[in-house]
């Protein structure tokens, strides 16, 4: 399983942006979602998860009402659309999967993402926000 993310560029604060993951080698609507990003000395953080049923995303306290993850099936394509954008959401950010070897045992996707327990990780696209 491959995932090609894009969509980083550079945006004023205040600003949107809207990053996208292309899944290949397998059909994402089995697949539980997430974004994370890595900002300039800071550890790697979650930003938000979703479930393959798409309920009850879950986002970090920093970007919740700001970002929204998405994804459609049909076009096996995760989506970050991040609104309000502030400096501190300058960061490499990455898309990735868990399949069901991971969620099958019922961890709930709050505790997926904080962990950061995903099978399949996107190489990253940089999102720099001007302040």
């Amino acid at each position: 399983v491959q995932l090609q993310a894009s969509g980083g560029g550079l945006a004023q604060a205040g600003g949107s942006l809207t990053l996208s993951c292309v899944v290949s080698g397998d059909t994402l609507e089995r697949y539980r979602i997430g974004w994370f990003r890595l900002a300039p000395g800071k550890e790697r953080e979650a930003v938000s998860c979703a479930a393959a049923s798409g309920y009850s995303p879950y986002y970090a306290d920093s970007v919740k009402g700001r970002f929204t993850i998405s994804r459609d099936n049909s076009r096996d394509t995760v989506y970050l659309q991040m609104n309000n954008l502030t400096a501190e959401d300058t960061a490499v950010y990455y898309c990735a999967l868990a399949g069901s070897r991971i969620y099958g045992g019922g961890i709930p996707v709050k505790s997926m993402c904080l962990r950061q327990i995903m099978h399949y990780w996107g190489k990253g696209t940089l999102v720099t926000v001007s302040s």
